[in-house]
C-alpha cells in the first residue's frame, strides 16, 4: 500500500477510536477511492456507518468486504449486527453462525448470537453461547497470566545473570 494510503487508513482508525465517525468515514473513503478492495477499510468504514445509524450503507461495505474475502469472519459478525438492527434476525443468525464456523474461538460472535437467541426466546442456545464466552474469557485471562509469568520469569533470569556478572 502506498505510504499516503497507509497514513489515511491510520487517520481513519484513529478517528474511529476517538469516536469521530464522520472523519473516519471520510478518511477511509479516500483509501477506498484508490483501493476499493481494502477489506479492513471496508469493514472499518462499515462499522463507522453502523455507529452513525447508516445501517444500509454499512451492509453494503460488509458485503463488499466479503466479496473481497469470503472467509473474513469479522465481516460476517458485523454484517450480522447490521442485519439484526434492520430486523433481519434470520440473516443475522446466519452471519453469526458463519463467523463462528470460520473462527470457532471468536468470542464476540458467540456473545452477539447469545443476545440474538435471548431476543428470539431460545434461552438454551443463548446459555450455551454465554458458557462459550465465559470459557474464552477464562482462557484469555489464563493466557495473559501465563504470558505475564513468562515475562516475569525471563526478567528475573536476566536480573540474576546481571547480578552474577556484577559480583564477579
Amino acid at each position: 500500500m502506498k505510504a499516503h494510503l497507509n497514513d489515511k487508513f491510520n487517520d481513519g482508525m484513529m478517528a474511529f477510536l476517538g469516536k469521530d465517525y464522520s472523519t473516519c468515514i471520510e478518511s477511509l473513503s479516500e483509501v477506498l477511492r484508490e483501493d476499493n478492495t481494502h477489506k479492513l477499510a471496508l469493514v472499518s468504514r462499515g462499522a463507522a456507518f453502523l455507529h452513525t445509524g447508516q445501517t444500509r450503507t454499512a451492509l453494503t461495505d460488509f458485503d463488499r468486504a466479503l466479496a473481497v474475502d469470503d472467509g473474513y469472519y469479522r465481516a460476517y459478525h458485523l454484517r450480522g449486527l447490521a442485519r439484526e438492527i434492520e430486523g433481519d434476525d434470520d440473516g443475522a443468525l446466519q452471519d453469526f453462525n458463519k463467523a463462528i464456523e470460520l473462527a470457532p474461538e471468536y468470542g464476540a460472535a458467540y456473545h452477539s448470537r447469545a443476545a440474538l437467541f435471548t431476543k428470539m426466546g431460545q434461552t438454551d442456545q443463548a446459555t450455551e453461547d454465554i458458557q462459550m464466552v465465559t470459557q474464552f474469557t477464562q482462557q484469555n485471562i489464563e493466557s495473559f497470566a501465563n504470558e505475564n509469568n513468562v515475562w516475569r520469569s525471563n526478567h528475573m533470569q536476566v536480573e540474576a545473570i546481571m547480578e552474577t556478572e556484577l559480583n564477579r
